[in-house]
C-alpha cells in the first residue's frame, strides 16, 4: 500500500513537472514576444521622432522669429498671435502650407469684419458674443470658405469680441500678426530651413513598404509550414495600413511642394518623379497583396496543394519591395528590384506547372498582379509590365506544349489573369 502511494505520488509529481515545462515554454514564449513588442515599440517612437525632428526645429524658429518681428518691429505689445499663426501653418499637412496660409488670412479678414461691424451696432457681451459666431460662421459658409477657414473666423470673432473692451485697435494687429505668422513659416519652410524632400519622403516610405514586404515574408512561412493562423495574423496586420499610406502620399505631397517653394530644393524635382508616380501602384499592390494572402488562409483551410514554388515567389514578391525601396532612397535605378519581381513571377509559372487547386490558382494570379503593380512603382510603363510578366511567367510555354501538357492533373480550375 506504502508503495502504491509512493508510485501515484512520483506520478504526479512527474505530470506536475511535465505540465510546469509545458507552461514554462508557453511562458518563456509570452515573454520573448513581450520583448520584440518593446522593442518594437521603442523602434517606431524614435522613428517617429526622426520624422518629425525637421518640423519640430521648423515650428520653433518660425514661432521665434514671428514673435520677435511683431514685438520688436511692429511694436505689439502682446504678439501673441503671430506666433500662433506661424506654427498652425506648419502643423498643417505637409504639402498644404501654402493654401493654410491664405486661409488663415481669409479667416481672419472675415473675423475682423463680422466682428468689429456687429460691435459697433450691438456692443459686448455674452449674448453678442454667440451672436457674432454664428453670423462669422454663417458667413463662412455661405461664401463657400473651407473648413479652416470657418474655423478661423470664429476664433477670430471670439478674440475680437472678449477683447475689445480691454485692447484698443486690437483688430488691424490681428489681421497682420495672422499675414506674418503665415509668412514667417512659409520663409522657413521655403528659404530659411528647407527639408531635404528626398529624406522626408524614405522616412515615410520605409514603414509602408516594410509592412508590406513583412507580411509577404510571414505568408510565404505560414505556406511552408501550412500555418493557418500566422497567416491570419498576416491578412490582419496588412489591412492596418491606411496609417503608413497616408503618412506616404502626405510626405510626397509635402517634397512637391518644397521643391516648388523652395530654390534650393528646385534640383530635386526630377528625383521626386519616381516617388510621386509611385504612390499609386504601390496601393494596388497592397491591395493585391491582401487579397493573395486571403487566399493563401483558403488554401491551408482547404488542404489544397501548395508546390514549393509557390511560397518561394511570395517571398521573391517580398524581397522586391524591400530592394524597391533601397533603390529609391539611394536614388539608384530600381533595377534589383524589377529582377526579383520578374523572379517571384517565373516560381509562380513553375507552382502553376506542378498542379494547383482553385485557391492556388487565384494566389498564383495575385503574384503577377502584384509583381506587374511592383514593376509600375519602379517606373516601368503598364503594358511594358505586363508583357514582361507573362514572358517571365512562360505562358506560351503552359499554353501551347509546355510541362503542363504532359501532365493534365497539373492544370488549375482557372488560369490566372494577364498582368
Amino acid at each position: 500500500m506504502a508503495r502504491d502511494g509512493r508510485l501515484q505520488f512520483l506520478r504526479r509529481g512527474k505530470l506536475r513537472e511535465g505540465r510546469a515545462d509545458r507552461d514554462g515554454q508557453r511562458i518563456a514564449s509570452a515573454m520573448e514576444e513581450l520583448r520584440h513588442r518593446g522593442k518594437a515599440t521603442l523602434h517606431d517612437r524614435l522613428h517617429r521622432v526622426r520624422t518629425a525632428f525637421g518640423l519640430a526645429v521648423q515650428a520653433g524658429l518660425a514661432a521665434g522669429l514671428a514673435y520677435l518681428i511683431s514685438h520688436r518691429l511692429l511694436k505689439n505689445p502682446q504678439p501673441v498671435f503671430a506666433p500662433i499663426s506661424a506654427v498652425g501653418t506648419l502643423a498643417a499637412s505637409v504639402g498644404q502650407r501654402f493654401r493654410r496660409t491664405v486661409e488663415l488670412i481669409a479667416g481672419v479678414a472675415v473675423g475682423v469684419l463680422v466682428g468689429d461691424a456687429l460691435i459697433y451696432f450691438v456692443g459686448t457681451g455674452a449674448w453678442q458674443l454667440a451672436l457674432v459666431v454664428t453670423s462669422a460662421i454663417l458667413l463662412s459658409i455661405f461664401a463657400g470658405a473651407s473648413v479652416a477657414i470657418v474655423i478661423q473666423a470664429a476664433a477670430t470673432a471670439v478674440l475680437i469680441v472678449t477683447l475689445s473692451p480691454s485692447t484698443e485697435n486690437l483688430e488691424f494687429p490681428r489681421f497682420i500678426d495672422a499675414l506674418l505668422g503665415g509668412g514667417i513659416a512659409l520663409l522657413v519652410t521655403a528659404i530659411l530651413l528647407p527639408l531635404n524632400p528626398l529624406r522626408v519622403i524614405n522616412r515615410a516610405a520605409r514603414p509602408a513598404l516594410d509592412l508590406l514586404a513583412d507580411q509577404l515574408d510571414a505568408c510565404a512561412e505560414a505556406l511552408r509550414n501550412q500555418d493557418r493562423e500566422a497567416a491570419q495574423r498576416a491578412l490582419f496586420r496588412l489591412r492596418e495600413n491606411k496609417e503608413e499610406l497616408a503618412a506616404l502620399s502626405e510626405a510626397i505631397e509635402g517634397a512637391k511642394e518644397t521643391s516648388t517653394l523652395s530654390p534650393a530644393r528646385w534640383h530635386r524635382r526630377g528625383e521626386l518623379t519616381h516617388y510621386a508616380e509611385a504612390a499609386d501602384p504601390i496601393d494596388r499592390a497592397m491591395r493585391n497583396t491582401g487579397t493573395l494572402i486571403r487566399r493563401a488562409v483558403t488554401m491551408i483551410e482547404d488542404d489544397e496543394p501548395a508546390p514549393e514554388p509557390m511560397p518561394d515567389a511570395i517571398g521573391h514578391l517580398a524581397e522586391s519591395v524591400r530592394l524597391l525601396r533601397q533603390e529609391f532612397a539611394a536614388g539608384q535605378e530600381p533595377e534589383q528590384a524589377r529582377e526579383r519581381s520578374l523572379r517571384a513571377v517565373s516560381e509562380a509559372g513553375r507552382a502553376y506547372a506542378e498542379g494547383v487547386g482553385f485557391s492556388g490558382s487565384v494566389v498564383i494570379a495575385q503574384v503577377r498582379t502584384t509583381a506587374s503593380d511592383l514593376m509600375v512603382a519602379s517606373g516601368i510603363e503598364q503594358e511594358e509590365a505586363n508583357r514582361l510578366v507573362r514572358q517571365a511567367f512562360g505562358e506560351k510555354e503552359h499554353r501551347t506544349g509546355g510541362p503542363t501538357d504532359r501532365n493534365p492533373a497539373a492544370h488549375p480550375p482557372t488560369a490566372p489573369p494577364v498582368g
